[in-house]
């Protein structure tokens, strides 16, 4: 299994990027990430502004795929999580849902315990999950940094990317070039206050080719859904683009006309908030693999 080490970052995604490994359809890798400090804060007495900004979401990349070609999807399964004991959080005035009230920075350094995050006594179950994945974007698309998010992947801040989802990509360019950095420990939907519990962390993960098939938004399968994940200026633009896709599929994929579609995706489709602090916001449409599992949906591209 080869294994891609942290110290091998990129900042930006952009349609032509230098890759770092090479790996096949099929293979299953190891990926060191890094936090979204790269690792620069360790106690609680740090200030917050005398940190490198220049470092900020490193993802561990990019890894060529071999045969991946534009018009193609990048399967990416997830297979493990593992994050290291401790973690850190902030709170960052003008940054957040609430960072108008934020009087001062502050950083929190919260230990992990046998699954648990302890913070001020309270145990919260872990769940890792990825916070920044995604692939080149497409030439049209431009370049995209690393904190944000758009239909090549990004900093899509999804709680729903964790061990055992599987994600789809379009394909833009040759290779696929996949990075992926910006672990979290914990978080809710949402990140409200401007980040989770940031990790670095070692991400195995078996990647595959799906030819000839693609998508607008990168897609989420989990156990019991298909997710649309959607980002746009604002939630009204990212819950119009993830919700005009998923009646688009049901439509195509069921043989339904699009005002049945609508009905379907009205009665049995969940709106979730992904992220509401990046540049771009992030909604996710859940679709029950009860109505239409991912791969028959897939099939119907």
């Amino acid at each position: 299994m080869k294994i891609i080490s942290g110290n091998k970052v990129i900042y930006k995604f952009t349609n032509l990027m230098d890759h770092v490994e090479v790996i096949s359809s099929g293979d299953v890798i190891k990926v060191k990430t890094n936090d979204c400090f790269f690792q620069q804060i360790y106690n609680e007495e740090q200030v917050l502004t005398e940190i490198d900004y220049d470092r900020l979401n490193p993802a561990t990349g990019p890894i060529y795929v071999e045969g991946a070609e534009q018009g193609d999807l990048l399967q990416v399964k997830v297979i493990s999580i593992d994050v290291a004991n401790k973690g850190v959080c902030a709170v960052v005035p003008n940054e957040g849902v609430l960072g108008d009230q934020v009087s001062k920075p502050i950083i929190r350094v919260v230990n992990i315990e046998d699954g648990y995050a302890i913070f001020h006594e309270v145990k919260l179950p872990v769940r890792p999950m990825i916070g920044v994945i995604g692939v080149a974007p497409s030439k049209e698309d431009g370049e995209w940094p690393t904190d944000s998010p758009w239909k090549h992947g990004g900093n899509m801040d999804t709680n729903d990317i964790t061990a055992g989802s599987t994600l789809y990509f379009p394909v833009n360019q040759k290779g696929a070039l996949l990075a992926l950095g910006d672990c979290h420990a914990i978080m809710g939907d949402g990140e409200i206050c401007f980040t989770g519990l940031e990790v670095p962390a070692e991400v195995t993960l078996e990647i595959s080719l799906i030819k000839g098939k693609t998508v607008k938004w990168p897609l989420l399968e989990t156990d019991g859904y298909t997710m649309v994940i959607a980002s746009g200026n604002n939630l009204d633009s990212a819950l119009y683009e993830a919700t005009s896709e998923t009646v688009k599929y049901l439509e195509g994929a069921l043989g339904l006309e699009w005002e049945d579609a609508y009905i379907l995706t009205s009665l049995a489709v969940d709106l979730k908030i992904s992220q509401v602090v990046d540049p771009k916001k992030t909604i996710r449409a859940a679709i029950p693999k009860y109505i239409i599992s991912t791969e028959r949906l897939i099939q119907s591209l």
